[in-house]
């Protein structure tokens, strides 16, 4: 079963967006990188002085070999990010209620 993967960072999301808009194939590599990790689902989300990345992963494990093996995040958070971020893994919950 895949889980989700939210890390949640103080940071400017318009700076983020530039970023990647400045450096569109170090952004794809990595997303190329994840994928042959286990990365299934990705996504950026800015708000108020806060980024938001949304993951789906076919592990935990998975997520960490990817970022273990990906030293340019860390180095591209220190220049767009404020502080550690909060990383946290979700499982769906069987609700019977899905739409």
């Amino acid at each position: 079963m895949t889980v989700l993967m939210t890390f949640r960072v103080a940071g400017d999301p318009d700076a983020l967006e530039r970023h990647a808009a400045e450096n569109p194939e170090e952004m794809r590599r990595i997303a190329d990188r994840a994928r042959e990790h286990g990365l299934t689902s990705h996504r950026f989300y800015g708000g108020e002085g806060e980024i938001l990345v949304v993951d789906e992963w076919d592990s935990p494990e998975s997520f960490q070999r990817f970022f273990d093996a990906s030293p340019e995040i860390p180095e591209m958070m220190k220049s767009l990010a404020r502080g550690e971020p909060q990383i946290t893994f979700w499982r769906k919950l069987e609700t019977h209620d899905e739409v």
